[in-house]
């Protein structure tokens, strides 16, 4: 990667409540502000969850995302968003993809595809080989990237297996997340041997759950890849767990991490021409497809 590094910011997840921090943004112009806050500070792009107005409890539904993307597109019409698809808490295909229904101003230009099964400590992300070759399938033909999501070498693998099906297409670009308790570990070993196993033509940015968020972010800020960053993956600042994290607070002190180690952050704009994206300001997906 160049010395310009992507900042993936990931504000609400899945998991944190109000009940566990007062900071996560739940409701629909709440995300919107989190992300109003992020695109002044300054980030690449934005990994969304979305929940129901009314429980709080994550939701697929493409009419609630609709609104944050109408919201965040207000202000920021160039900034790359990506919807996630995630299967922690839906496994049927029609309401994972139905966040990429939406087209026109309210098109993602990317979508999260986490590239095999897992556990995390109480629950299973179930993302079976349909579902994953389903969501790629769909995602080509909408002309919207995968945000490919790997917690262990054998993802990336499979991420390989999906580009010789044509399911995928370079260029890419992988979240890799470490310390996950049944996944990749968050040490050098293990982020090495991930890296370096790769795609040709790929974009990368390291994350950490939990107290391994400042870690894996300084590690990467350090060896030139990219961060991903939000109360998603850390509800703390600190790591004796004193302190409940803002966002703002998490996006601020990577800036100066990453000012220490003179690296500058990658333009939405930027990031759009190395990923093929349509240039935002109402064009958004990919900016043209291979036959």
């Amino acid at each position: 990667m160049s010395n310009e590094f992507i900042l993936n910011f990931t504000p609400t997840g899945m998991i944190p409540t109000k009940d566990m921090t007062p900071h996560v943004p739940i409701s629909v112009s709440e995300i919107v502000e989190d992300v109003h806050q992020a695109s002044e500070i300054g980030i690449t792009m934005v990994h969304l969850h979305a929940r129901d107005e009314t429980t709080g409890v994550p939701t697929y539904k493409k009419e609630i995302y609709a609104q944050i993307v109408e919201g965040i597109r207000k202000y920021a019409p160039e900034l790359v968003i990506c919807l996630s698809l995630s299967g922690r808490n839906f496994s049927e295909i029609e309401f994972r993809s139905d966040p990429l229904l939406l087209e026109g101003d309210l098109k993602p230009d990317m979508g999260s595809l986490t590239l095999s099964s897992l556990n995390f400590n109480k629950t299973a992300s179930v993302n079976s080989p349909d579902t994953v070759m389903a969501l790629a399938s769909i995602m080509k033909e909408k002309g919207i990237i995968p945000e490919l999501e790997a917690f262990d070498i054998g993802m990336i693998n499979y991420a390989k297996y999906l580009e010789k099906k044509k399911l995928i297409e370079p260029p890419y670009y992988f979240n890799l997340l470490f310390g996950n308790i049944a996944c990749s570990q968050a040490n050098l070993l293990h982020s090495g041997v991930m890296i370096n196993d790769l795609p040709q033509d790929s974009l990368w940015s390291l994350a950490g759950i939990g107290n391994e968020q400042l870690k894996m972010n300084s590690l990467s800020l350090a060896f030139g890849g990219g961060v991903r960053v939000g109360i998603e993956d850390n509800i703390w600042y600190d790591s004796k767990r004193t302190i409940l994290a803002k966002n703002s607070e998490l996006l601020k002190r990577i800036h100066v991490i990453a000012d220490a180690n003179e690296r500058t952050l990658m333009s939405p704009k930027d990031f759009r021409v190395k990923m093929n994206l349509a240039k935002g300001f109402g064009e958004y997906g990919r900016a043209f497809q291979s036959n």
